[in-house]
């Protein structure tokens, strides 16, 4: 065998072996890149443990892990409990509404200005045609069903991976400094100066990205707390911290304030109610809208419509772990083609 045949033995016996590692490790990619993200933002966490404990690592590592699964975790694992039973309470409540064919409008729809009368006289219109709208509604009952019983799903497997994501934070805590050291050789080695910079700006805008989903969260917190005071729904600060833990999912926030606004109906009190809906659609959701992009565009560098589109993009790519991707995908892009469409040095 000559020179050049062993050659591209070791080629290919290197991309098997490559090929096999990812397939290995795919349905784990998402945890991974989760717990790597999550350690590069809380990393001053970490720093500040081994150095309070005098540079025991390991033990710096469980620290930082176990403060991780308490800020995650634990309050996860209540809403995800809470929502859970509050699904099961629902979808109680809409059998008899979707069964028994009682679709009657409700008194205080009339009473609404402008199409309060209009609206009453069309849903009674509707209403009229009762073997219809009974059918109709026993068609819908399973598949709202399905949809509900789903999203509580959804959520408990979300807890599942971010207790793997955890469990995963504990060794990138431990064997951090190695391999941040690694991954800068390997940026040096494959991409030379560019590949040093694009690992600078990768870490940028995770951060970013971070901090702009966290403000957000934040800021979503903050004025669902004051809806909620203002419309005299009880436990207000357990409701604004489950919006700050939700927010990080599309539907997430309108959960909370939505069943505010149904425990306020159910209770009498419709003109609140109202306004925990319009307060809920203007203000809370909305605010993810205009506060994220703008946090992210100026940690990140990166201009505002590309963090809308990789975030978007990134979720309907990657799922939840998109929101991070995403944008760190599109701002290495943008660098390479500034680097490629930059002029090059003139020859002296």
């Amino acid at each position: 065998m000559n020179e050049s045949t062993r050659a591209h033995v070791r080629i290919a016996l290197a991309g098997l072996i490559i090929v096999g590692a990812v397939w290995v490790l795919a349905p784990f990619l998402a945890a991974l890149l989760f717990a790597a993200i999550l350690c590069l933002t809380t990393w001053p966490m970490f720093a500040w443990f081994e150095a309070r404990l005098k540079g025991r690592t390991t033990l710096a590592a469980l620290v930082s892990t176990v403060v991780l699964a308490a800020a995650v975790l634990l309050p996860m694992s209540y809403l995800a409990a809470t929502i859970a039973d509050a699904v099961t309470q629902l979808i109680g409540l809409l059998r008899p509404w979707f069964e028994t064919g009682e679709y009657a409008p409700p008194a205080w729809l009339a009473g609404l200005p402008l199409v309060g009368e209009s609206l009453d006289a069309y849903w009674r219109k509707l209403a009229a045609s009762q073997s219809e709208l009974t059918q109709l509604g026993k068609q819908l009952f399973e598949p709202t069903r399905k949809f509900l019983t789903a999203s509580a799903t959804l959520i408990g497997q979300g807890l599942l991976e971010l207790t793997l994501v955890v469990l995963i934070a504990f060794f990138f805590y431990r064997d951090g400094h190695a391999l941040s050291s690694r991954l800068v050789l390997l940026a040096q080695k494959v991409g030379g100066d560019l590949g040093s910079r694009m690992l600078v700006l990768a870490r940028s805008t995770i951060i970013g990205v971070m901090l702009g989903i966290v403000g957000t969260a934040i800021a979503q917190a903050a004025v669902a707390l004051i809806g909620f005071l203002i419309a005299g729904v009880p436990a207000a600060l357990l409701l604004a911290a489950a919006t700050f833990f939700l927010s990080m999912i599309p539907i997430g926030p309108p959960l909370i304030w939505g069943g505010a606004a149904w425990w306020l109906y159910d209770q009498g009190e419709t003109g609140w109610a109202i306004f925990m809906l319009v307060w809920g659609l203007a203000v809370i959701s909305s605010v993810d809208n205009f506060i994220k992009p703008l946090l992210i565009s100026r940690t990140a560098s990166l201009p505002i419509l590309l963090v809308a589109l990789g975030v978007f993009g990134g979720v309907l790519a990657f799922g939840f772990v998109g929101i991070f991707l995403g944008p760190v995908i599109l701002a290495l892009g943008v660098m390479l083609l500034e680097s490629w469409l930059s002029p090059a040095p003139a020859i002296s």
